[in-house]
């Protein structure tokens, strides 16, 4: 076991979305490259757990400053 990271880590240009437990604080950030793998990713896990959606990231930072909650049909 080494020290633990110190850096923040950089964020790939693409999509990104949060996937939560229902209720829960804290969750996992899954990348997409494109918009339609971003679209695939959400219907796959919008049933069983929350989503959220974090938008596009380009050199890091998210276009995008407002996070979407996103509510099954």
């Amino acid at each position: 076991m080494g020290r633990p990271a110190t850096r923040p880590t950089a964020l790939k240009d693409g999509f990104y979305i949060e996937i939560r437990n229902k209720g829960s604080k804290s969750g996992v950030k899954l990348y997409s490259g494109t918009k339609l793998q971003m679209h695939r990713a959400i219907k796959m896990y919008e049933r069983s757990k929350e989503v959220i959606i974090l938008g596009e990231s380009v050199n890091g930072k998210f276009v995008d400053k407002e996070p979407k909650v996103h509510v099954a049909d």
